[in-house]
């Protein structure tokens, strides 16, 4: 693929001008593109009158003459997918390998394995997607929660009701296999050249579906409604394993159960092994209107046809702590993803048309081990205490109903909730709560000195209408699970810890990443059973 970057044209040209200006600078034939697209589209406001500057991927149809017309002129480049090829081992594997989990980190980690031959044998606490979505829908319009089937835990994991983001920060050569992957099973095709793709939620369903299709047409097995607990050991190393569905023999677990199964959590420390505290956040969902988001923007030139949904992204570092925005969904909804009865749990999607009136984005605050003495126990602990003191604030409005509060009366302390032209999304209904007496003093305060800093960055942040909806609590896994250079647990032989749950990533994009890797250790050391 060959990018193109830094077009400018006036804000009345379109795509089509922008991909002639492409062609002109690569010095490319029209008659050699298989495929145009763009990349990435922003404003340039700093001059007065607005420009929109383009960044476009050209995919020629001999993608082997793509070098030859990179560095036509200083910004054309190309951009090179690594090859990712996985040779298996020699080790005999008297069982098959299983992998528990099937959020990205365990999908990924699965189909790399059956890929290479080793059909796994795949556990899911929750159910296949279509009985999710119904579990989902029915807590929705019920308030009856069912701990096992839920926003946290299904086919697909917590990333299935979310925006669907692939974007990421680890520039690993693993992305463009996930990518590719996606696009094999039906994902939009501009997720190829897009700089922040997004599937949406409601596309992202059907991907998830077809790439475990594919893992069982090659001979692996999905067990849904099937939990891990307990692990049987030999010597420091795994024999076995105990589920809610009979017990299995292995020696090769790879364990991706995302970051909210807490009750795994406790049954591996109560099996002797140690998990480390590591950092993770809690805040609220912050909601504007998505047009007075892209006002600020985008400026001049907001409303424009061409331009994407505006997204933002902010951190603001106060004394020790850094306060931040996490999972931005524009124009998408605030979810109830709690996962244990009698605690309230936000998150946020989006539909891939992000079409919605509002745009929402968690405003969390950092806390690590430090604040809980170095003791899992009392990260996941402190966890729970947050998500009983929201349902408990939200309760008189109805089961799951979540607190809510202006964000102007939340800097001043004052509990109070006028709905104007931001309407709430959160799809249980919000009551009037005071959010910074459901957290400790000094988180609440700190949250409140970010907030001011990003109405320096985005004007109108902090306005009166703007609401925010607590509480965001599942960031990320508060717990690690130590692994060597070999993707082992350091502590058991044959346990593979992998993905958010394990703490070794954040966002679909990454656990996929991870999966990959974790799967690729598996498969280089071993070779499939036979029959």
């Amino acid at each position: 693929m060959i990018l193109v970057r830094d077009i400018r044209l006036p804000l009345s040209a379109g795509e089509a001008q922008a991909f002639d200006r492409a062609l002109r600078l690569a010095r490319i034939p029209r008659a050699k593109v298989a495929r145009l697209g763009v990349s990435r589209l922003s404003v340039d406001a700093r001059h007065g009158q607005p420009n929109l500057v383009y960044t476009v991927a050209v995919t020629l149809k001999d993608e082997g003459e793509e070098p030859a017309f990179a560095g036509a002129s200083p910004c054309v480049a190309l951009r090179r997918e690594p090859d990712f090829t996985v040779q298996n081992g020699a080790e005999p594997l008297a069982h098959r390998p299983v992998v528990c989990g099937l959020g990205p980190a365990g999908l990924f980690a699965a189909l790399l394995l059956a890929r290479q031959g080793f059909r796994p044998i795949v556990l899911e606490r929750g159910p296949a997607l279509g009985q999710r979505v119904e579990a989902v829908e029915r807590f929705t319009a019920t308030g009856v929660l069912d701990p096992e089937a839920n926003i946290q835990f299904g086919e697909g994991g917590a990333g299935t009701f979310s925006d669907g983001k692939l974007t990421t920060r680890i520039g690993d050569p693993l992305c463009g296999f996930v990518t590719r992957t996606f696009l094999e099973h039906g994902a939009p095709a501009e997720i190829a050249w897009k700089q922040k793709p997004h599937v949406g939620t409601d596309l992202l369903r059907g991907v998830i579906s077809s790439i475990r299709q594919e893992i069982e047409g090659l001979g692996g097995e999905v067990h849904f409604n099937t939990a891990l607990t307990g692990l049987r050991q030999q010597n420091g190393r795994l024999t076995g394993i105990s589920t809610t569905q009979g017990d299995f023999a292995c020696e090769a677990l790879i364990l991706a159960v995302g970051h909210s199964a807490r009750d795994t959590f406790s049954m591996l420390m109560d099996s002797g092994l140690n998990l480390e505290c590591k950092p993770f956040s809690v805040g609220f969902r912050a909601e504007h209107l998505q047009s007075e988001i892209e006002k600020s923007l985008y400026h001049a030139a907001a409303g424009h046809p061409a331009l994407p949904r505006g997204e933002y992204q902010l951190s603001q570092h106060v004394g020790q702590r850094c306060v931040y925005t996490f999972c931005m969904c524009p124009g998408g909804q605030v979810v109830a993803a709690a996962s244990e009865e009698n605690h309230l749990v936000t998150n946020g999607m989006s539909y891939h048309a992000r079409d919605g009136k509002n745009a929402n984005a968690a405003v969390v605050v950092s806390v690590s081990g430090e604040d809980f003495g170095s003791d899992p126990r009392r990260a996941i602990e402190f966890q729970r205490q947050l998500e009983a003191r929201a349902f408990q604030a939200g309760r008189a409005a109805g089961a799951y109903a979540a607190p809510a509060e202006n964000i102007q009366s939340f800097l001043e302390g004052r509990g109070q909730l006028k709905i104007g032209r931001v309407q709430p999304t959160y799809n249980r209904g919000v009551t009037a709560a005071d959010l910074g007496s459901l957290l400790p003093e000094e988180l609440a305060q700190t949250l409140r000195a970010g907030l001011r800093a990003y109405e320096r960055k985005i004007a109108g942040y902090t306005a009166p209408e703007a609401i925010l909806t607590g509480l965001e609590t599942r960031t990320s896994s508060p717990v690690r699970l130590a692994r060597g250079e070999s993707m082992e647990c350091t502590q058991l032989a044959g346990l593979y810890p992998c993905g958010e749950g394990a703490g070794y990533a954040g966002g679909i994009m990454s656990a996929a990443v991870d999966g990959l890797r974790v799967a690729g250790a598996v498969c280089g050391r071993y070779c499939p059973t036979e029959g």
